[in-house]
């Protein structure tokens, strides 16, 4: 454990007080400092989620911010589970999934059934969201869209090291045309991330019953992520975040190496091709 006790959650609902206090007034963080009678360090350490403000401190800073009393009301009811270290969101809450790993330093990530989602090109995102049919197709095209902006951290220069556990399952499960799959195939051959494919004949070993992510920061705890379609779970405790790290050791002993991995996920991409191509043949 480290000294910074912030979570996810906490630093997300920190932002969205900045954001609250950008878009609302025009004061600088020193002078809503100035005008509470806080230091200015408090400002800053409650706008990064770093320490948890009092319930007054809230009502002070948002009602000086001119936010009414349904707004202080639905904040404080949202920023009172911000530092638990167990916490859960619906599904639909994109912006603490993607502040916690955009700020991550390593990602490393299981996935039984799909690609990982940071791999998906938008072609298997967009088919693998309509095949499930839970969202709706405005929700879904948001969703898609959602999955490819949380791309943009593997092309920064200052990117976070990504290890992609894959169970072959997922390889070899077809979703959406055969041109999206032999795309999807080819996609994750061509990015700087490690992919360990699980085979299949690890059998009950190499499965899982949930995805699994893990965030590690340079100074800041680490944090075990799993999402279904029913939430989105955070976990910040320090006996589950080991037994997720637990989990990905075992995994590392499973999986394949990094080249082996890379030779099944081509070959499969060379099947695909081939059948494609003798598909269009025939149809000629």
């Amino acid at each position: 454990m480290n000294g910074d006790p912030s979570t996810p959650y906490s630093r997300d609902l920190g932002d969205e007080l900045r954001q609250v206090r950008e878009r609302y007034t025009t004061f600088r963080a020193r002078k809503i400092a100035r005008m509470l009678g806080w230091d200015p360090g408090k400002v800053s350490n409650i706008e990064h989620g770093k320490v948890r403000a009092s319930e007054i401190d809230i009502v002070q800073y948002l009602g000086r911010c001119g936010r009414p009393q349904s707004f202080i009301e639905d904040f404080l009811n949202r920023y009172r589970s911000a530092f638990d270290h167990y916490f859960v969101q619906v599904p639909t809450n994109l912006r603490t999934v993607t502040m916690a790993e955009s700020s991550a330093d390593k990602i490393t990530s299981y996935s039984l059934t799909s690609i990982p989602g940071l791999a998906q090109s938008e072609a298997y995102a967009r088919a693998l969201y309509e095949a499930r049919g839970v969202l709706t197709p405005d929700l879904i095209e948001a969703a898609v869209r959602f999955r490819m902006e949380r791309q943009t951290i593997l092309r920064r220069p200052s990117r976070p090291a990504c290890t992609f556990f894959v169970h072959e399952n997922a390889l070899r499960l077809k979703v959406g045309s055969d041109e999206v799959m032999e795309d999807q195939l080819m996609r994750l051959l061509f990015h700087t991330h490690v992919i360990r494919i699980v085979p299949a004949e690890s059998g009950p070993a190499g499965i899982f019953m949930a995805n699994y992510m893990l965030w590690e920061y340079e100074k800041r705890s680490s944090v075990a992520f799993t999402e279904s379609d029913l939430a989105k779970v955070f976990v910040q405790d320090l006996p589950g975040v080991r037994h997720c790290k637990s989990i990905f050791a075992r995994l590392d002993a499973l999986a394949l190496s990094e080249e082996q991995s890379r030779t099944m996920v081509a070959d499969l991409a060379s099947r695909s091709r081939e059948d494609l191509s003798g598909r269009r043949l025939h149809l000629a």
